[in-house]
């Protein structure tokens, strides 16, 4: 799964867990999900509306206009997640939980040693 072995991902569950708390972590969880059932039915509605009009127009004015809806959709779905996780966890940017990752990893190093990748 993306290269993530199961140690690794149990320590990110643990650092989200650290991060956000048990309480938040259902309200992040909740508000992703909406936001994919919103992509979700956007995506429908441009598909129905492809279907509607491919009929009445030319496939490279189709192409155009797909792509635009979907950034679109895109854009307005990355904005809707952000600003939901930001409301949780009052931060700027609220996704960016790398240098925390590797900093938990690095205290864990310095506790016990160089973290070995198991093969």
């Amino acid at each position: 799964m993306f290269g993530i072995g199961g140690g690794e991902l149990i320590l990110i569950i643990f650092i989200a867990l650290m991060l956000f708390g048990s309480e938040k972590i259902p309200d992040i969880a909740r508000t992703l999900g909406k936001g994919m059932a919103q992509l979700k039915n956007a995506t429908n509605e441009i598909k129905s509306e492809i279907q509607k009009s491919a009929d009445n127009h030319e496939i490279g004015s189709l192409t155009r206009d797909f792509n635009a809806e979907v950034e679109q959709v895109k854009q307005g779905f990355n904005k809707m997640v952000d600003d939901e996780t930001a409301k949780i966890t009052g931060e700027n940017n609220p996704l960016d939980i790398t240098s925390e990752i590797n900093e938990a990893k690095q205290n864990l190093e310095d506790l016990t040693g160089p973290i070995k990748r198991q093969m």
